[in-house]
């Protein structure tokens, strides 16, 4: 039970957070550019409390925690307006009312928050608790027979470079070797402080029906604890960080799409209320450090130029600017009927990723193991 319940708060404190910071972007920027608001709510469904503003904003906090939104002042398309919602109008302070700078710019703003959360996030986890990380790429055994031991790589060698890849750590080995099973390349060492080239052929094993790479290393997967970082350091380190798992993330949903990763890694909201409860137990830092990484995965989902999501309006607008026109009606709605299909199918392919986790699921369809 003590379980169950720091899963469920975990879970609306994480998911709370990234929400309430993503549509305070959209919110501040709104304001930013002259833009009233009229509803700022985080959750959907009918409030559970609401008030208004100085300004006459309306904020809600509604009781299903799997989003929010704003809804700035005119934001509905001008040409589904009846002449009495444009009577209500407050005059100047419209979403497209103003130019398409400054609504991309609204637009634009929250998946920007979702990012700066990121960043600031790493930032306060570097100079408090530093930065954990992999131990150096050093050969602690070598698998008999594996494309290493083929290579002549022996233990007790550092990795230097894979490919076109320098400046290694234990993670970027595992990755690089992962995404390229079969390739022909070289890989460099350094054995008793000699730096030697040996070429080498990735090996592979199948994983749910796709082919993963392997190179019969065994490696140092302890992770070394972080010293508290100065001020500048940390700033710069927090950015690299959040570019880094940004690429990765990237990375990662790519090679779904291409097939070169499983479609079961994506998760929906169960798996993040798991994961939630699971981190938050580990301390502060780990839930903190979870957090930014969903929140860059916020960032990013949002940018997909998907016409529901903000980086298919973001498209709308991009060629508006070029083109001095908006995209036409008819390719509008059909553009955002087809999103709305595509991230539909996409929660419920993730929540049946969840669901078929679950023990429970498991066990009645006999799948136990």
């Amino acid at each position: 039970m003590y379980d169950f319940l720091r899963m469920i708060l975990s879970f609306v404190f994480v998911l709370g957070v990234l929400v309430f910071v993503h549509e305070l972007g959209h919110y501040l920027a709104a304001r930013w550019r002259g833009v009233h608001v009229d509803v700022f709510s985080i959750g959907f469904g009918k409030p559970l409390y609401r008030w208004y503003d100085k300004v006459g904003t309306e904020w809600r906090i509604c009781p299903i925690p799997l989003g929010g939104y704003v809804r700035p002042h005119g934001f509905a398309d001008p040409e589904d307006v009846t002449e009495e919602e444009r009577a209500t109008y407050i005059d100047g302070k419209t979403f497209h009312g103003k130019d398409v700078g400054s609504r991309a710019i609204v637009i634009a703003a929250g998946p920007i928050f979702n990012f700066l959360l990121a960043i600031i996030i790493y930032f306060g986890l570097f100079v408090t608790v530093g930065q954990p990380k992999l131990g150096e790429p050093i050969a602690q055994s070598i698998i008999a027979d594996s494309a290493a031991a083929k290579a002549g790589i022996q233990p007790k060698d550092k990795l230097i470079k894979i490919g076109d890849i320098d400046k290694l750590n234990v993670e970027k080995v595992i990755l690089f070797a992962q995404q390229h099973p079969d390739l022909s390349t070289t890989i460099t060492v350094n054995r008793e402080g000699k730096d030697i080239s040996l070429p080498i052929t990735i090996g592979s094993h199948s994983q749910d029906g796709k082919k993963i790479g392997q190179l019969g290393i065994g490696l140092d997967m302890n992770i070394i604890k972080g010293k508290p970082m100065s001020i500048g350091s940390a700033a710069i380190a927090s950015v690299e960080k959040t570019w880094d798992v940004s690429a990765q993330t990237v990375v990662g949903l790519g090679q779904m799409i291409t097939g070169q990763r499983s479609a079961k890694d994506l998760g929906g909201p169960i798996k993040i209320a798991q994961l939630s409860g699971q981190v938050s137990k580990g301390g502060f830092a780990d839930l903190f450090n979870f957090m930014a990484i969903l929140s860059i995965s916020l960032g990013l989902i949002n940018l997909f130029p998907i016409p529901i999501l903000d980086g298919g309006r973001l498209v709308f607008y991009a060629f508006e600017a070029i083109f001095r026109k908006p995209v036409p009606k008819p390719i509008q709605n059909w553009a955002f009927q087809i999103g709305f299909v595509l991230i539909l199918l996409l929660f419920v392919f993730s929540m049946y990723n969840d669901i078929s986790q679950l023990s429970v699921f498991r066990w009645l369809t006999g799948h136990t193991n």
